[in-house]
């Protein structure tokens, strides 16, 4: 079933958008899945705010045209599926990361991040850094952690002066 120019042009423009805001694009071979393992993994994808799609390589090629992605286009063969991160980079690699230990047909082949071109070994060390909300959470534990020690160092101060006054006026009643 072909397409028509006008559905291509339509088509090219809806991955333009998503290549437009996205923070990092990572791009997987889907060989070897059946529809159910797919469908399984959009879902875990959606569910942290990742799109996946496969998109031709010809019509992916003129969607990226231009863009601080652009450096995928050479590399586009075969069979693609592009996954787009876009608030928090670190969640597509480790949604996708997971998703390659439990498949061993599935295959992370390369991305982008911030012009940057991302190969299979460096989107794995990718994926084992914190998510974002894993460093708001460590930072203000670390934030909190300050005005908490001193009001305990502050009331161990007050209370060992309470102690001392005590203990001069017990002696001076004694």
């Amino acid at each position: 079933m072909s397409k028509t120019r006008k559905e291509k042009a339509e088509l090219i423009q809806k991955i333009k958008e998503r290549v437009d805001k996205a923070s990092i694009i990572l791009v997987t071979d889907f060989k070897g899945l059946t529809v159910e393992e797919m469908e399984a993994l959009r879902g875990m994808l959606r569910e942290k705010g990742v799109e996946f799609q496969v998109v031709k390589n010809t019509l992916a090629r003129i969607a990226l045209k231009g863009s601080e992605f652009e450096i995928l286009a050479d590399q586009l063969k075969e069979n693609c599926a592009f996954a787009f991160g876009y608030d928090d980079p670190v969640v597509a690699a480790k949604v996708l990361g997971e998703y390659k230990k439990k498949n061993k047909d599935f295959k992370i082949k390369f991305g982008a991040f911030e012009g940057e071109f991302l190969d299979e070994t460096k989107i794995e060390q990718l994926s084992k850094l914190a998510s974002k909300e894993e460093m708001l959470s460590q930072m203000l534990c670390t934030l909190n952690a300050v005005p908490t020690n001193f009001v305990c160092l502050f009331a161990n101060l007050l209370r060992g002066l309470l102690y001392a006054l005590q203990g001069i006026k017990d002696q001076k009643q004694g």
